[in-house]
């Protein structure tokens, strides 16, 4: 069993670097063994060391969420950033753009005539500076419009003075038990079809752009061109959940210590408390979760309630319970909310903290 490093204050994010680059190497192998481009979403981890790791294996560039977040990452030097959602532009977001693309080369989505109208004349002269990737949904029915709408999208943002280079959608589905091949397909049904409609209207969709970490190596090229997955680089317990990955794949835990234990009576659970609450692991459970994350080396238990400073773990009857200030790894249910929840991660290799990295795009949420 794998001890938590005695130099580690609990509660604190670690990651192994070892497992880490494991993960990065192996699903950039497997998407270039499917001749895809692999723009991993850099919101899962917000760090610039794991962001170096992922160009240095052959990401093309860094898919982030917010103008914040690339702006962090321009900084440091990336040349090619996706901020993969339907922005609204207004004044003071366009200025923060014209100055992103004079630095790197920044694509944006859209996904509605007005948001396009909006930018094009908020950028002014800049519009032709940026590319812009309309949004299809294909399936999960979150932001993006159908199919069929994505010409019309398409045609307001050229006619706003905005240069179109594709389309792109999210198979958020995929996070469902039973879910990922089939949200896989849908994904490559939505794009073919609104890129074929985008390419018949005279527009060049030379990028496609899908794949979420659950679907990402269930697509195939030929609809697709790229894809964006996040949390392949931690794994989570969701993912755990899901099959899409096992626990030798988790790079990233929460170290807690064992607060408060109780062996239980028949009317009370078998349960021991943590030092890991919301404000660490975060409160995400989606109604398919057994719990609301999992211990690593305790792989029945499960975390049934958390409040502020406290997770409740409950345990069936034959399994032995942690002793008293026993240091425990937590594997948290949405690894991209518990990233966001620190300021540093220590980094662990051999049983050791090697290093301490920043989360350089914490909050910026704008």
């Amino acid at each position: 069993m794998t001890t938590v490093p005695h130099d580690i204050d609990t509660p604190e994010i670690m990651v192994d670097r070892d497992v880490l680059q494991r993960n990065i190497s192996r699903m950039a192998e497997a998407v270039a063994t499917k001749g895809l481009a692999l723009r991993p979403h850099a919101k899962t981890h917000k760090i610039h060391e794991i962001a170096a790791l992922q160009l240095a294996a052959g990401a093309v560039g860094l898919t982030v969420a917010t103008i914040g977040e690339a702006e962090v990452f321009a900084e440091r030097g990336v040349q090619d950033l996706f901020i993969a959602y339907p922005l609204w532009v207004g004044p003071r977001q366009a200025e923060r753009l014209r100055r992103l693309a004079e630095r790197a080369r920044i694509a944006v989505g859209t996904d509605s005539r007005e948001a396009a109208r909006t930018m094009g004349a908020a950028l002014g002269d800049a519009a032709g500076t940026l590319d812009v990737l309309v949004e299809v949904d294909s399936g999960h029915h979150r932001s993006g419009v159908a199919p069929a709408q994505a010409v019309a999208v398409a045609r307001a943002a050229a006619d706003a003075g905005l240069r179109v280079a594709g389309v792109f959608t999210f198979p958020g589905h995929s996070y469902a038990p039973g879910m990922p091949t089939a949200a896989a397909h849908q994904e490559q049904q939505a794009l073919a079809e609104a890129a074929a409609l985008l390419a018949d209207a005279g527009f060049e969709a030379t990028r496609v752009s899908g794949g979420s970490t659950p679907s990402a190596l269930l697509t195939e090229a030929g609809a697709t061109t790229e894809v964006r997955p996040g949390v392949y680089v931690f794994g989570d317990a969701q993912q755990l959940e899901l099959g899409r990955c096992a626990p030798g794949d988790i790079a990233l835990t929460i170290a807690a210590t064992v607060t408060s234990r109780h062996e239980g009576d028949g009317a009370t659970p078998r349960r021991i408390v943590l030092d890991a609450g919301t404000k660490v692991v975060g409160g995400d459970r989606p109604a398919w979760a057994t719990g609301f994350g999992r211990l690593m080396d305790f792989p029945d238990a499960r975390i049934t309630a958390l409040s502020e400073h406290h997770a409740t773990v409950v345990f069936p009857d034959g399994t032995d319970l942690p002793a008293l200030g026993e240091r425990v790894r937590v594997i948290p249910n949405h690894v991209c909310v518990a990233v966001n929840l620190v300021d540093e991660v220590a980094v662990v290799s051999g049983g050791e903290v090697v290093d301490r990295w920043r989360v350089a795009a914490r909050g910026r949420n704008s």
